[in-house]
């Protein structure tokens, strides 16, 4: 009887290890059940939060009286944040400042630094109305051509006669006016008077020609420190037909010649240059085809002179549209 009971106690025993396990899984997936249960309770719970339960909860978030923390921070991290973008942003305007301090102090305010991209010159006209070049009226209607006469009137004041005189000086024509004074010393300037320009001036005719179908544009070129246009040699000015039939342009004259005299360069900035005014050429159509839209180009001829870059048609010439209408 013994020995039945020992060996059945020993059949018992390998069954209930094999079944220890599976009670361990079973308390498992119980526990994980029951945590899964919590969490959705919990999810419930937040669910039914009302406004009030949400503003509240906002309201301590601000401000938290029993631990006197605002926005989950107390005054003193507050500080220390504070402090630390306070130095940090005063360290990087020091350090622009100084970097700005040390740029400046390699510049000259009389005289740019690089000027390699700038020779050679652009050319424009005037009129130039509302970022325009392009000429169209009709003489008999001076609605038409006002515009442009009021333009020309506007930009010829600083070359009346009067203005040069008092301003200005009469320089030897043919040759560079060379000023070799310090840098920050004030430049003379040779005079230009708006009577050389003739039937370009507006004094005998206030409306350039435009009245009668002859206008004149005036041509200038842009201002470069120490440029020295021709190298030496002349710069002159021509006009013809861009592309069309060139026989629609008959006669041009040109005032008070087709030469940008070497006397008004160099120029040596607005600093130390400052009553300088730039020449001017007077181009006069006076035999032009009506009717037609004419594309012009006037171009500047001369030694070290680029006026064939089609990508840039202000670079050494100037193409505007004209056309008069009968």
């Amino acid at each position: 009887m013994e020995v039945n009971a020992t060996s059945g106690g020993a059949k018992d025993h390998p069954l209930n290890y094999h079944q220890m396990p599976e009670n361990k899984n079973e308390e498992a997936a119980q526990q994980h059940g029951n945590e899964e249960e919590e969490e959705e309770e919990g999810k419930k719970e937040m669910g039914k939060k009302t406004w009030g339960d949400m503003a509240k909860d906002m309201k301590i978030f601000l401000w938290n009286p029993e631990t006197r923390r605002f926005m989950g921070r107390t005054a003193h991290s507050w500080g220390l944040i504070l402090l630390f973008y306070l130095v940090l942003y005063l360290f990087l305007a020091g350090m622009f400042a100084f970097c700005m301090y040390v740029m400046l102090m390699t510049l000259s305010p009389y005289t740019p630094k690089h000027r390699d991209r700038v020779a050679p010159p652009g050319v424009m006209i005037r009129p130039h109305i509302s970022s325009s070049v392009n000429i169209a009226f009709k003489p008999a209607d001076a609605d038409s051509w006002q515009k442009y006469v009021d333009n020309l009137h506007a930009f010829l004041q600083d070359y009346d006669d009067k203005v040069q005189e008092e301003k200005n000086i009469k320089c030897n024509e043919g040759n560079y006016f060379i000023q070799d004074d310090e840098e920050s010393g004030l430049r003379k300037a040779c005079q230009f008077k708006r009577s050389a320009l003739n039937a370009c001036s507006g004094i005998d005719d206030p409306s350039f020609g435009y009245s009668t179908g002859q206008p004149c544009i005036l041509l200038k070129m842009n201002r470069i420190v120490g440029y020295k246009p021709g190298y030496g040699n002349p710069v002159t000015v021509s006009c013809n037909v861009h592309k069309g039939d060139a026989a629609d342009i008959k006669t041009v004259a040109f005032y008070p010649s087709s030469t940008f005299d070497p006397m008004y360069f160099p120029y040596y900035g607005k600093h130390t240059h400052v009553n300088y005014t730039q020449p001017l050429v007077g181009i006069h159509f006076s035999d032009v085809a009506k009717d037609k839209e004419i594309n012009v180009q006037c171009q500047l001829n001369g030694k070290g002179i680029i006026n064939n870059f089609n990508s840039d048609r202000f670079l050494g010439r100037v193409v505007f549209m004209l056309k008069i209408t009968t």
